[in-house]
């Protein structure tokens, strides 16, 4: 065991915690994308209550050059997050789930570009809300990422647990 130079009870209370947040870190990280993804395709399916309704609806009809029309687009777009929410909150079929994700996301970011005026009070330091609503997407792209990273049954490590243990218990979860 590496010395931190705390108390040896606190020492052990600190290997404690971080053994504990390696091993549900990620599935918490997972479980709290996924409800962030049902939640918000959740509002979609709802007229006027998403925030990002409409934005979306132009964003899809502008990348299909007007071949799809927001009356499709919409409960479209309200399934496909509803369906990487509910993937990511059972962690079924995560590669899936994921690419699902990545597709999502690179939609999302779009506006910022095609739409630079609503995104942007002064580009490109100023964000609007809408923009700032787009560019917190970096986050959750980030948590994809570390999710997506555990899909052949990686996990976090603590750096005092040991390495067969943490394959152990994440070949059991």
């Amino acid at each position: 065991m590496r010395s931190t130079g705390l108390p040896e009870p606190i020492e052990r209370l600190d290997v404690r915690i971080t053994g504990t947040l390696a091993r549900l870190g990620v599935p918490v990280l997972r479980v709290g994308l996924g409800i962030i993804f049902l939640w918000f395709g959740f509002l979609k399916f709802f007229p006027n209550l998403s925030p990002a309704e409409t934005l979306a609806a132009r964003t899809i009809e502008q990348l299909s050059l007007g071949l799809i029309p927001p009356a499709v687009s919409v409960p479209v777009l309200a399934a496909w997050e509803s369906l990487i929410g509910l993937g990511l909150i059972a962690g079924r079929h995560l590669r899936s789930v994921i690419f699902l994700l990545v597709v999502q996301m690179l939609g999302t970011l779009t506006p910022l570009v095609i739409f630079p005026d609503e995104t942007f009070s002064v580009f490109p330091l100023v964000p609007t809300l809408e923009g700032q609503y787009i560019i917190k997407n970096i986050v959750l792209i980030g948590a994809a990422m570390v999710v997506g990273a555990t899909v052949r049954g990686g996990g976090l490590v603590s750096e005092h647990e040991p390495v067969d243990r943490q394959r152990r218990s994440n070949a059991s979860a």
